[in-house]
């Protein structure tokens, strides 16, 4: 069968079928033999990268390395310099895949991966999506996503669309007739899967919910949904599961990396350890044992064009006990590092704290589509939110009530009902931001 999706990487220049072949050789590699891998991986990335990368060498002050936790620790605001000052030598802006961060955690920047690194990132990708019966070439993607609204941006992304066999929905206007729209899609179109953000596929599931309406029986071709780039939490699943009438696959990725985690079919979200290497560090830098939080660090093992090495992306997570080098699991997602809020008692709370202590409440009868929460000063806390009706006292005392025994008593919280959320120029919902 003629394959589109590979010939399009193909011509873009990333070599696939090594990379194919690269990614089934890691795979037959037995636990046993696993940590041998990854040493040998990590040596050699660290080695390329001092001899080849003169800002790197920078960083690390050295061109030699003894002991890995001695690395430094790479952060957004390092890379925020010109990509050229960035790359290694023998590479060129020409020779690389190029792009840029979202900004989500409020540092945005280009990145560069060598072809062969990001061939490796697609055929990681083919193999998991091909958990759940997904195949890039032939499987129709319903997508959820923002768009370039510019008429060029905008034409571009719907040709890369047609080439990747999928038909996106623009996601900046998610009223109901806009929703409405939407549906019809789904009633004329045999959509394999649906992939997107969180936030917008919940707002369509809630939608289909008040219609009373289970979206796999009128689009029967429907076998799974994959979320991504936003938290999903546990009764959103139970939502998206209901009106879809299909699974629900918890996706965590990073453009300038790759997938981190992906759900696999036994419902761990299992972590992508043959083209990554994933720590979780304390605030001194040092590794904490499997079942503690700590920030989430991590290594490309083959991105050769930039540096990703113990590169500290801004989350917050939890291995699981029984995670192996082979196969680790993340056990959980906190939430983003810049994303704490600061409490007169000197208390720190993930952000996602509140979001998630006035979801259940706010969410009870339906009325709530969506909400963010800001925090404007230590006791003040703006919330936002779309409704059909606005939010009634006994509602909002119930709100007070629920952050004064999950947090702390005498915050403040103002409610704003607006007709529709910011986003950002991608689409994406902040559900927590500190303005302090």
């Amino acid at each position: 069968m003629f394959k589109l999706f590979d010939l399009t990487l193909l011509i873009n220049g990333f070599p696939m079928q090594e990379a194919k072949a690269e990614l089934q050789n890691i795979l037959a590699i037995p636990e046993e033999n696993y940590s041998r891998f990854i040493e040998q991986k990590k040596t050699e990335i660290v080695h390329f990268h001092l001899s080849n990368n003169p800002f790197y060498r920078e960083l690390v002050g050295s061109n030699s390395f003894a002991n890995w936790s001695d690395l430094p620790i790479l952060n957004k605001k390092n890379l925020q310099k010109p990509l050229k000052e960035r790359l290694s030598l023998g590479y060129t802006e020409k020779s690389v895949y190029l792009n840029k961060t979202s900004g989500s955690s409020g540092h945005p920047f280009v990145f560069a991966k060598d072809k062969y690194c990001h061939a490796l990132t697609w055929a990681s990708n083919m193999y998991r999506f091909g958990w759940y019966g997904i195949d890039f070439n032939t499987s129709y993607q319903a997508r959820f996503y923002g768009i370039p609204m510019d008429f060029i941006g905008n034409r571009k992304e719907r040709f890369k669309d047609y080439l990747s066999h999928r038909y996106r929905f623009s996601i900046f206007d998610l009223s109901d007739e806009v929703l409405e729209g939407f549906l019809e899609h789904f009633k004329t179109k045999k959509f394999d899967y649906i992939n997107g953000y969180t936030s917008s596929i919940v707002l369509f599931a809630k939608f289909l919910q008040k219609k009373d309406i289970v979206l796999a029986a009128i689009c029967p071709t429907l076998k799974v949904c994959m979320v991504t780039s936003e938290m999903l939490f546990k009764e959103d699943k139970l939502l998206l599961e209901k009106q879809f009438g299909i699974p629900i696959v918890n996706e965590y990725g990073a453009s300038e990396l790759d997938l981190i985690a992906f759900q696999n079919l036994e419902d761990e979200w299992q972590v992508n350890s043959e083209t990554l290497f994933v720590e979780i560090l304390d605030e001194n830098n040092q590794a904490v044992p499997n079942g503690t939080s700590g920030r989430i660090v991590i290594t490309s093992l083959f991105n050769k064009a930039h540096p990703f090495i113990r590169y500290d992306i801004g989350d917050i997570g939890i291995l699981d006990e029984k995670s192996t080098l082979k196969k680790p699991i993340l056990k959980q997602l906190i939430g983003r590092t810049n994303d704490v809020a600061i409490l007169p008692s000197g208390k720190k709370s993930p952000g996602l704290t509140f979001y998630y202590v006035t979801k259940s409440i706010i969410e009870d009868d339906g009325n709530v589509k969506e909400f963010i929460i800001k925090q404007t000063k230590i006791d003040l806390f703006e919330i936002e939110y779309v409704s059909d009706f606005e939010l009634n006292t006994e509602q909002i005392e119930k709100i007070n009530q629920a952050v004064a025994l999950y947090l702390q008593p005498n915050l403040h919280f103002t409610f704003t009902r607006k007709k529709t959320l910011e986003r950002s120029n991608r689409g994406k919902l902040k559900q927590f931001s500190s303005f302090l």
